[in-house]
């Protein structure tokens, strides 16, 4: 007993008078910073290293004993209490130093406690310090290996990205090449039909007799006529990328002006026929309110003269030296403009309060609108959207006289379609190629036949009279099975 009273008093001088323990010299940080591992964790491995070591490598007096068994209670449940502490009979005398010296730490708190357990056992035993530097290695080592890893997952996942990346746009690249094939075999075909009998007839007076040079000279043709027809593409597309950028940084403003005035300027259109069932071609209110930018690129089309006579070889020598002249081939049709507007709601507004612009396609069905070119006009306009799905739409000119201006509206149902497809296979001709047949005026596409998202925006465009004729406004509903279609739409030309 004599030896548990000096343990229970030399216990006593860490706590002060009032009940408190006193501050470690060394706080959590000066423990991280000098054994590399935060409080918790490295009285963890101080107490396992104990445990395994104890005997072995290191020998502790029984008064070193018990103040370790006092700080691992003290760290693991606070000050002393009897609920966890076991029972302990009058003769267990370990059991009653252990108590003991569990109680004199009084207040101490858990930290203090770990602590002074980390110091003992450091004191008394200097392969602690090796010990924890290993598990620091062990730990450092692991850490290292899992960075490497993240960084390797990273960059293979990085890598598969760009992978990802690349072909897609390979993929996008290559549907664009074709696009463009497809776009410039259209544009050949639609040019050669326009051009064959002319071309065929200089060939004739070139080469008589010679088939074979007829055709090398009808292709050479061909190609300078397709040469020059994409230059004039080219520059157009130019000019108006060029006033669109000049409309931007001059007038902001002025695109959503004209959106609000021509949404309002429904009330005041002007109808050129009397027949209720024709649709009203739009005059003088929005006339005026095209912008500047318009205007100026019409003039500067006119001043290309983008649809007059393509610039060919007047002149080519025969097989006798002599020179002849070339006739002149049918005009080009320049491309249409196209855009869209957000304010569909605001549009459908305006075109119901004329039931005549408003128009159901059934499924299966078509609707050709006949626009006349009017004798006061310079250009066509065209707005249309739908309710709630998309519908197709193109455009084609008719090269044909109209004895009056009347808009006309055609819808073909099924039955209608089944004589069209008889008539188009005794003629074998498809009215939609804008081919020319005997007994049918010549059609031009300006427009393929496209499906548009006009149910989300309302689809706007114009296009520059290339001569006198009728427009041709195809809404295609065929590929819909069941569902019809609700058009909304507006024509009207500009001076």
């Amino acid at each position: 007993m004599a030896d548990t009273d000096k343990l229970a008093n030399e216990v006593k001088t860490m706590t002060l008078q009032n009940g408190e323990s006193t501050a470690p010299n060394n706080s959590n940080d000066d423990f991280m910073n000098d054994w590399g591992f935060p409080l918790p964790d490295l009285y963890k491995l101080s107490l396992r290293f104990y445990k395994e070591k104890d005997g072995k490598a290191i020998h502790l007096t029984y008064k070193e004993k018990l103040r370790l068994v006092a700080y691992t209670k003290q760290a693991a449940h606070g000050k002393y209490r009897n609920d966890v502490s076991p029972d302990v009979g009058f003769l267990d005398v370990v059991g009653n130093d252990r108590r003991q010296a569990w109680q004199n730490l009084g207040d101490m708190s858990k930290e203090s406690a770990m602590m002074e357990f980390i110091k003992l056992v450091d004191s008394q035993c200097g392969l602690l310090r090796p010990y924890i530097e290993a598990h620091k290695a062990e730990n450092m080592e692991k850490i290292k290996k899992q960075r490497e890893a993240e960084e390797q997952r990273r960059r293979e996942e990085e890598e598969k990205e760009r992978k990802r990346l690349e072909e897609e746009a390979q993929r996008q690249l290559e549907m664009e090449r074709k696009r463009q094939l497809e776009q410039e075999m259209q544009i050949r075909t639609a040019l050669n039909q326009q051009t064959a009998v002319q071309f065929s007839q200089y060939a004739t007076q070139q080469c008589p007799g010679n088939k074979q040079q007829q055709e090398e000279l009808i292709r050479q043709l061909q190609e300078q006529h397709f040469q020059q027809y994409m230059q004039q593409v080219y520059q157009q597309q130019l000019l108006h990328q060029q006033q669109q950028y000049q409309q931007l940084q001059q007038n902001t403003s002025s695109a959503q002006q004209l959106q609000q005035n021509m949404s309002s300027a429904a009330p005041n259109t002007t109808t050129t026929n009397n027949n209720p069932n024709v649709t009203t071609v739009i005059t003088k209110t929005e006339t005026k309110e095209l912008t500047q930018a318009q205007q100026q690129q019409m003039q500067q089309q006119q001043q290309l003269q983008p649809n007059g006579p393509t610039s060919v070889p007047t002149e080519q020598p025969d097989t006798n030296g002599n020179k002849e002249d070339f006739p002149t081939p049918m005009p080009v049709l320049m491309p249409a403009s196209i855009w869209t507007r957000k304010d569909i709601k605001a549009f459908k507004d305006s075109v119901k309060t004329c039931k005549e612009n408003v128009i159901k396609i059934a499924s299966l069905a078509t609707a050709t609108v006949r626009v006349p070119t009017h004798e006061d006009g310079s250009c066509l306009f065209w707005e249309f959207s739908t309710d709630y799905y998309d519908i197709g739409f193109g455009v084609y000119f008719e090269w044909t006289v109209e004895p009056n201006n009347a808009v006309t509206v055609h819808v073909s149902e099924s039955s209608d379609e089944e004589d069209l497809e008889e008539e188009q296979q005794e003629n074998k001709v498809d009215v939609e190629q804008g081919s020319k047949q005997d007994n049918r005026p010549p059609t031009d596409e300006i427009i393929p036949v496209y499906r548009r998202d006009c149910h989300e925006e309302v689809y706007c465009g114009s296009h520059a009279y290339p001569g006198q004729g009728v427009y041709l406004l195809k809404f295609d509903n065929s590929y819909s099975l069941w569902r019809s279609k609700n058009l909304y739409y507006r024509v009207y030309y500009s001076r």
